[in-house]
This record gives structure tokens, sequence and C-alpha cells, in this order.
């Protein structure tokens, strides 16, 4: 290889790595700004998510309300509703309905 051929090769590569290093910039400067969007949605989402959960929170908090009201109101029908559940009351119940359908 001659000197021209080695001085030309030599500015190329010189000439190469300029442009990759302009290229690696290039690139981190598009990292940083869909960095900055990225964390801006981020917030907020964030934001959302936290007013969402504040929401279900207090929906929930309802519904437990709620639940207990239901119970308390319940309370002087357990007696007979567990009289009811009761295997033989069932029994004699689906009796009854057997009977009747019997009977037609």
């Amino acid at each position: 290889m001659t000197d021209a051929t080695m001085a030309l090769l030599g500015t190329i590569g010189v000439w190469l790595l300029v442009a990759a290093a302009f290229a690696i910039v290039i690139e981190m400067a598009l990292v940083v700004v869909w960095g900055v969007a990225m964390s801006r949605r981020m917030r907020v989402l964030t934001a959302y998510i936290e007013a969402q959960r504040s929401d279900i929170q207090a929906d929930l908090e309802r519904l437990k309300l709620a639940i207990d009201e239901t119970k308390r109101l319940w309370r002087p029908y357990r007696r007979i509703l567990r009289w009811l559940r009761h295997p033989l009351v069932l029994a004699l119940l689906g009796s009854y309905r057997r009977r009747r359908v019997a009977a037609r």
C-alpha cells in the first residue's frame, strides 16, 4: 500500500469515528428527550392512579358500612333464618312442594 492510500484510509477512519461519535450524541439527546416526556407522562399517570385509588377506598368504606347496616337490620331475623336453613326444614318444604305438584 502506498502512503497516499494509508493517509486516505486514516482520514476515512477519523471521519467515520467523528460520524459515529455524532450519531451517539444524537441518540443520547433523543434518549434524554424521550426520558423527559416519559417521566412527565408517568407523573400524570401516577396522579390519576392515586385519584382512582382514593375513589376506590371511599367506595370500599361505603360498602363496608352498607354490609354492617345490612347485618344490623337482619339481626332480629337471625334465629328464624337459622331455623329455615336447617336440613330437616328444607326436606319438609321439599316434601310439601312435591305433594303439591303431585296433587295437580
